[in-house]
């Protein structure tokens, strides 16, 4: 069974909840022995342009000043996204985070200028053997993941789990979860440029009229989907299982890694932070939540929501919840201590 703590909290302000994380937090290092490295990555997530409820970026600052307190210099790491949009490349996607207000501490794409840089982690489960994992990460020995739990039009919800498939994996690993197969070419906006010919590093793309994608040597790294001038090569979002390898991308992301988790139920919207315009919340407020088991923290997430509205919000994303514990991600049994946060 796995403790998760719980604070709460229904006004939303960013700078009580950027509070609120930091004695979660606290009480996060009391259950590790280890101390700080030299320096610590905070994954977050900067949010899509035009998105308003992903969270603040001074919701972190009460962390970040703590860190520095600790002796370890915090930074944000992140990876890009597969589909193409402001967070497609590196460049690009700092100058987002930066016009959000992410301005605190240095910013680190972890998999490189367009998403193509990862290593590969070993796991062996049901759908996944090997997970491509952004190549940053391999550098480091645990991260403090802070995730918005909200909801997610494929995945049922966003959180902590999903914070570590997504967000940890390169641009292939994206989508491998979402598909398996390579992307594909839209005939009428190829313009036969050649520029996804020169990127590819495995010789799976041939230029006739129009670039063709090979799918026997075709890795699924995706880079082709980031440098088309056109928008004509993209992925297809007809993948099976995607819910079962969401979680197996997770374990392969948290494995052998010492990590904190932090989730903010708050600003719950039916759809993810990668949506580029605002959206409504379901409901109000209810709290922060930390945990050493990711999914734990979901599962007590999506519990505290459903018991908030009566109703049966993101019960898709269950489905990730059974897989993960049969791969050994992490128990769906915990114990909820609620508590009342020093700057209530």
């Amino acid at each position: 069974m796995s403790d998760v703590y719980f604070i709460p909290y229904t006004e939303g302000d960013p700078g009580v909840l950027g509070q609120l994380a930091l004695d979660l937090l606290k009480i996060l290092e009391s259950h590790r022995e280890s101390p700080y490295p030299e320096k610590t990555p905070v994954k977050v997530h900067f949010g899509e342009k035009g998105n308003t409820t992903f969270i603040p970026a001074r919701t972190y600052d009460p962390i970040i000043d703590y860190l520095r307190s600790r002796g370890t210099s915090p930074f944000y790491i992140e990876t890009n996204v597969l589909y193409r949009g402001e967070r497609t490349t590196e460049e690009s996607h700092i100058r987002l985070a930066r016009s959000h207000g992410f301005t605190q501490i240095p910013i680190l794409i972890a998999d490189g200028k367009t998403g193509t840089d990862y290593y590969e982690v070993p796991i062996d489960k049901d759908y996944i053997e090997r997970c491509k994992i952004g190549k940053a990460f391999e550098d480091y020995p645990g991260f403090l993941v802070m995730s918005h739990f909200k909801g997610h039009m494929n995945a049922g919800f966003g959180g902590a789990i999903k914070q570590l498939a997504m967000g940890f994996a390169s641009r292939g690993g994206k989508l491998e979860q979402h598909s398996g197969i390579s992307p594909v070419v839209n005939p009428s906006k190829c313009i036969a440029c050649g520029l996804c010919v020169d990127k590819c590093d495995f010789d799976a793309i041939t230029l006739e009229e129009v670039a063709v994608i090979h799918d026997e040597p075709c890795v699924g790294c995706a880079g082709c989907i980031a440098v088309c001038p056109e928008g004509a090569i993209t992925n297809r979002w007809d993948g099976r299982n995607f819910l079962e390898k969401i979680a197996e991308y997770a374990y392969g992301a948290s494995k052998g890694k010492d990590n904190l988790y932090i989730s903010f139920l708050t600003g719950i919207t039916e759809d993810c932070d990668c949506i580029g315009s605002p959206m409504v919340p379901l409901t109000r407020d209810i709290g922060v939540l930390a945990s050493l088991d990711p999914l734990a923290l979901d599962s007590a997430c999506l519990d505290l929501l459903q018991q908030e509205t009566g109703h049966s919000y993101f019960d898709s994303g269950r489905t990730t919840l059974r897989h993960g514990v049969k791969i050994g991600l992490g128990s769906d049994d915990y114990n909820l201590h609620t508590l009342q946060g020093k700057v209530l």
